[in-house]
């Protein structure tokens, strides 16, 4: 049983300026999760066109890109069993609107385009995420004090 799978997340600008970093962080703590990196960064058009490469033929690609290079990015490297899925399940449906009361976008957000977070789609996207804002120095190796309480032993 690994609990060394790693997921990207990103506190958006909205959620940075809205001074939601500390809560967002208490919710993957709180579940358990590690956190393993973390950075406020302005990555700048040329680092958000690649890390949505995948959006960019969609005709809000350029507003997207604009948005989120209007402030800083919370940038976060998470450990855990399945963290890529719970992940996405703390955070939300994209849609904020179509978030449970609880999720982090249905407690935070209301537009789509103001969603408070990215959060990883899968572990292959995961590491190509981290790949992309992380170099290998940047992350920290460490078995966490609650490792034993979180995790049954095999």
């Amino acid at each position: 049983m690994s609990s060394s799978e790693q997921t990207f997340i990103a506190i958006k600008p909205d959620g940075v300026h809205r001074g939601l970093v500390g809560p967002i962080i208490t919710r993957f703590e709180q579940r358990g999760f590690k956190l393993v990196a973390i950075k406020l960064i302005s990555p700048g058009k040329e680092h958000l066109e690649k890390h949505y490469a995948d959006l960019a033929g969609k005709p809000f690609f350029p507003g997207l890109i604009e948005y989120m290079n209007s402030g800083p990015i919370c940038a976060m490297i998470w450990e855990g069993r399945e963290v890529v899925k719970t992940g996405r399940i703390l955070l939300g449906a994209t849609n904020p609107l179509a978030s449970a009361p609880g999720t982090i976008r249905g407690d935070y957000a209301i537009d789509v385009g103001r969603n408070v977070c990215h959060g990883s789609d899968s572990v292959e996207s995961a590491q190509k995420e981290i790949a992309l804002w992380f170099q290998d120095s940047e992350v920290v190796k460490y078995k966490s004090s609650q490792f034993d309480w979180v995790y049954e032993k095999p």
